[in-house]
């Protein structure tokens, strides 16, 4: 069992998985226009712990894998809520923000350096309108709901990555901007809402950090999710705080679950169930992620 907050080697599992994703990710097709649009993605981040836990990792690789390499990735973390609409800066190898805490040295030396990405921030400017602009942060990097997994998913930093703020947690409006963002995916953006489909942080106990515990919040919080998700009823999402059991356990606050309404707006039809490509539980958290098929 993974000793998530205390393992032997930090980052251990990490530096085993490497050298084999690496070796894959160099022989990975790159995306062409014949291929059609990118899916858009909605993933549970994992935090540093992810880079411990070898079963995970190789999810997220495989997922990436399967997928044509995007000639971009725009990425809406729960970790950046801010208004107006920004994104971080496009420049090659923007420093990274370390925002979280309690954590061995070794997750805080680990880098992800990233190419230029003025070419995908133009794009991104360009589907935005006079009521909702886009703004630039001069200095902002990545946050770790983004390089984390984008760590594991594309080991060789080699697409260029912009992260988008989340500007207000209402599901309507977070659907409009993934709406705009929809015709992106056609010009091979790969777009991602990184969150967690369960997130009870303040409700953790000593069995669940074990892996002894999956709490019945977040196993039905997560079965809800799923049968909303398959039925294509975003307003059933959308009242997730109301009418979804195991709230308000599941998500105390609204940030790990809202990025899932970017994703789901730039879909081009929510009638069309999305693909789950992974499931189970870390520390009692539902670690669902999918991807839409249209």
């Amino acid at each position: 069992m993974v000793n998530y907050f205390n393992p032997d080697v930090p980052a251990g599992a990490f530096d085993a998985f490497l050298p084999d994703a690496l070796e894959k990710s160099r022989t990975q097709r790159n995306w062409h226009e014949e291929d059609g649009a990118l899916p858009a993605l909605y993933l549970s981040h994992g935090a540093p712990p992810l880079l411990d836990d070898s079963e995970w990792m190789g999810e997220l690789h495989d997922w990436a894998m399967n997928l044509p390499k995007p000639r971009h990735i725009l990425i809406v973390s729960a970790h950046w809520e801010q208004a107006p609409l920004m994104i971080s800066s496009p420049d090659a190898n923007t420093p990274l923000v370390y925002d979280f805490g309690g954590f061995h040295p070794r997750y805080y030396e680990l880098t992800y350096p990233t190419p230029d990405a003025n070419e995908l921030a133009g794009l991104v400017a360009s589907v935005m309108t006079d009521t909702e602009p886009l703004y630039q942060h001069p200095a902002r990097g990545l946050d770790h709901g983004a390089w984390v997994p984008l760590k594991v998913m594309y080991p060789l930093g080699d697409v260029p990555v912009l992260q988008l703020s989340i500007p207000t947690h209402e599901p309507d409006k977070l659907m409009k901007i993934g709406a705009r963002l929809a015709r992106l995916r056609e010009h091979g953006v790969l777009i991602i809402g990184s969150g967690f489909m369960t997130h009870g942080l303040p409700f953790m106990t000593p069995s669940m950090i074990s892996g002894r515990e999956i709490p019945s919040w977040s196993s039905e919080f997560d079965d809800w999710a799923v049968n909303a998700l398959r039925r294509g009823d975003v307003d059933e999402l959308a009242t997730f705080k109301t009418s979804a059991p195991g709230m308000p356990y599941a998500h105390p606050t609204d940030e790990h679950f809202i990025p899932l309404f970017v994703t789901l707006g730039a879909s081009t039809d929510l009638a069309v169930a999305p693909t789950m490509t992974i499931d189970g539980y870390m520390m009692g958290f539902s670690k669902r992620s999918f991807q839409t098929t249209s």
